[in-house]
């Protein structure tokens, strides 16, 4: 069994405006779960570069990696400080797929971390980066939103979608559920044939609240989530028998999601 302290957390980011709200909830998931933080940037050299000659080009490159490394430090060190996080860094210039793959190979992270802005997934990126994280990768994937950070704090409020006991993550949903200071909220879908009874596991008996099966379910549970103010919902990516796709999932919720396995 995994200890609480061995949890790799990556971060993926652009370095666009919302890295260091990305980065902030990544280290607040770090102080909550006891893990360590890394956060890797990739940029594709066509990027960087626009018709030079090869000397040129690679001067330019150099120049640019150079900068890109200290605009990193800029916004990861006041971070690791505040938080009293280690986080390390690391940046390349290459094929974006090739290279995180790469990087999540040789690394092993438990957790991948990427930022979301205006109801859109920020891949380093693209709108498929997601896609293929999720394909590549079946470890836990956080969702941050830029308007709703995940922080520590007394108002942590979470919500679980999709609950299995068969979940690979039970120790990391525990480990979430012990720093809230209210029970979880189970949300559930009416008229699933499918559906566990009875089924949570948690230590802090939850509240359950079921929707009426429909086109507009998940909409509905998205909504009243944000009523009730919940902050971060927790999505099993392996389990939906309600016939909504991952990505309407996380575009639905305005809060930080958390995909587990």
């Amino acid at each position: 069994m995994m200890e609480k302290s061995q949890y790799k957390i990556l971060v993926l980011s652009d370095l666009t405006k919302s890295t260091t709200s990305t980065l902030r909830s990544s280290a607040s998931l770090a102080k909550m779960i006891d893990g360590n933080v890394e956060f890797f940037c990739v940029k594709k050299p066509t990027d960087i570069v626009e018709k030079e000659n090869q000397l040129s080009a690679i001067r330019t490159i150099n120049q640019k990696y150079n900068i890109t490394g200290k605009e990193i430090e800029k916004i990861v060190k006041p971070i690791s400080e505040t938080y009293n996080v280690a986080i390390k860094y690391n940046h390349t210039f290459g094929n974006l797929k090739n290279e995180i793959r790469n990087y999540i190979s040789i690394h092993e992270p438990d957790i991948i971390v990427l930022g979301r802005r205006k109801s859109k997934i920020l891949g380093i990126l693209g709108d498929n980066i997601t896609d293929f994280i999720l394909k590549i990768f079946d470890g836990i994937v956080m969702i941050v939103s830029e308007k709703n950070e995940l922080t520590i704090s007394d108002q942590l409020s979470i919500g679980i979608l999709n609950e299995s006991k068969q979940s690979k993550s039970k120790d990391f949903i525990e480990s979430l559920i012990s720093v809230s200071k209210t029970p979880p909220k189970v949300f559930k879908i009416s008229e699933d044939s499918n559906l566990e009874k009875n089924s949570s596991y948690f230590s802090t008996k939850p509240i359950e609240y079921v929707f009426e099966k429909g086109a507009n379910a998940l909409q509905n549970i998205a909504n009243y989530s944000a009523k009730s103010k919940t902050n971060l919902v927790l999505l099993d990516r392996n389990k939906n028998q309600n016939n909504y796709t991952l990505k309407e999932a996380i575009n639905n919720f305005n809060c930080s999601l958390i995909l587990t396995n």
